[in-house]
């Protein structure tokens, strides 16, 4: 493996264990990546509820717990907005018939 790929996996391993619930790399505190994880998720959340007020009032104090739940599992992907994560967050979370009369199906 040349040192650019092995840069690469290392690289992975670490965004791993900070927005999708990885095994903290070798040589890193595990304890701080969790500290770091959990800004990131929070700062994914307060993104979420500012790009789609409507459904953080809709969900009220359920908001923040189903949102981590949501975000547990789906981890963002390269290259998606934040406007596409939130749309799928509320397509996940509210039944069809809460959706705006705006808003796609």
């Amino acid at each position: 493996m040349s040192a650019r790929e092995e840069l690469g996996r290392r690289q992975e391993e670490l965004l791993r264990a900070l927005l999708a619930g990885g095994v903290a790399p070798e040589g890193f505190d595990g304890r701080m990546l969790a500290v770091e994880a959990r800004a990131l998720l929070n700062k994914r959340r307060r993104v979420n509820a500012l790009l789609d007020p409507e459904t953080a009032a809709e969900l009220g104090e359920r908001y923040r717990e189903l949102f981590d739940e949501w975000a547990a599992a789906n981890p963002r992907k390269t290259g998606t907005r934040g406007r596409a994560d939130a749309a799928a967050f509320r397509a996940w979370a509210l039944p069809p018939q809460k959706r705006r009369w705006w808003q796609r199906r």
